[in-house]
């Protein structure tokens, strides 16, 4: 009886040896997800050859996957610019993995190993980690990345957001080279402007920002080795930096918060993170906000005083008086989703009728009061440098 790997008991355990099943949990950092066929050694390209390219994609979320779809489609089309695809993730568990696992991509745990001399170019949508030179290093025309505004404006992780909070009417997308270490500061290769639309919230623009910048990447792909030569360092003037947003951002200032600012706060961040106020010491969601409106009290006073609340039966919202204006909210969220004739039947009206001075027009049950240490967020922040 013959022993070791031949015949062909040997051939079929190597193949259920690549085939063995293994979730990203239990894989080891740089294993491929999905099996691969058997490759040729790796050779190095020169940038200047030109495509088709062999591509190692690096992304995460929806934003991310619109440039990934772009690019297996080209790898499908005859004469493209992309010859190889494959992807690295940090979690098996974000959208460009999903869609790798039905494209049937290779699929590889960040970080990738044995990627010296097997890709020419390196694309990363959405990442959120930081690059090494010595990774960047591994690929001949250098990593690109899609970034959903006109830098050096918006650096950072969170430019559509703060593309609608500060109220800019005309962002864009940048595919710029990566530099080691720093987010968002390499050269730029291409650039494509995009109006926005006054209304535009910023879940709408990062969809339209993100058919754009797939695109865009594409027609950069096609044209690299001259997009390369005439690629151009970012301004140092005019750079400011999108942080991440949290819960602290969307708390009411009413005595700060203008009419506007409310209206693009909402437009930011409320289809993510409801806006929030306190009422009686509870915290209360505002949800659906219906823009500004028009409330006159008999008493002057009362129709000046932020945090004012009173339900207006005619549009059936809830209207809160901020810095100059008023605002309406057609529900809020308190233990659970109210309409605001449900909040004002329910608690409001009931609170101001009961007895003890608490129907006074100025008590606490007639306002939403903000927590006092809140702050509304600094848009425009200028980015500073070390």
């Amino acid at each position: 009886m013959r022993r070791g790997g031949g015949g062909a008991a040997g051939v079929t355990l190597a193949v259920l040896r690549l085939l063995r099943p293994g979730g990203f949990g239990g894989v080891s950092a740089g294993r491929t997800l999905w099996p691969t066929p058997p490759r040729c050694p790796p050779r190095r390209r020169l940038c200047s050859s030109g495509p088709p390219w062999r591509l190692l994609f690096l992304g995460s979320d929806h934003f991310a996957v619109e440039s990934l779809k772009v690019l297996a489609a080209e790898r499908s089309r005859a004469g493209g610019a992309v010859s190889s695809l494959e992807v690295a993730t940090l979690s098996a568990d974000v959208p460009v993995a999903d869609f790798a696992r039905r494209q049937r991509l290779a699929l590889h745990a960040w970080p990738p190993a044995d990627v010296d001399g097997r890709f020419d170019v390196g694309v990363v949508v959405s990442f959120g980690c930081l690059l090494h030179q010595t990774f960047i290093d591994k690929f001949a025309c250098g990593i690109l990345n899609v970034h959903p505004s006109l830098l050096p404006r918006w650096r950072g992780p969170a430019p559509i957001f703060h593309t609608i909070l500060n109220g800019d009417t005309v962002t864009g997308v940048t595919i710029m080279q990566i530099r080691a270490r720093r987010f968002d500061e390499g050269p730029i290769l291409n650039q494509a402007l995009h109006t926005v639309p006054e209304t535009s919230t910023a879940e709408r623009l990062a969809d339209v920002l993100a058919v754009k910048g797939a695109r865009l990447l594409l027609d950069t792909l096609r044209d690299l080795p001259r997009r390369m030569a005439d690629k151009r360092e970012q301004s140092p003037t005019g750079a400011t930096f999108a942080p991440k947003i949290g819960v602290s951002m969307s708390w009411m200032v009413w005595e700060e918060h203008t009419c506007r600012d409310i209206d693009r706060l909402y437009r930011a961040i409320g289809w993510r993170i409801p806006l929030r106020t306190t009422w009686m010491g509870r915290t209360v969601k505002l949800v659906d906000f219906a823009g500004r409106c028009h409330i006159s009290f008999a008493d002057a006073s009362e129709e000046r005083t932020p945090g004012r609340v009173s339900f207006h039966k005619e549009s059936d919202t809830l209207a809160v008086r901020c810095k100059d204006g008023w605002v309406a909210f057609k529900a809020v969220i308190l233990n659970k989703r109210l309409t605001a004739a449900d909040f004002y039947n329910g608690y409001l009206h009931q609170t101001l009728r009961r007895p003890g001075g608490l129907a006074a027009r100025d008590s606490a049950a007639a306002a939403f009061v903000s927590p006092p240490s809140t702050r509304p967020p600094d848009v425009g922040k200028r980015l500073h440098r070390d």
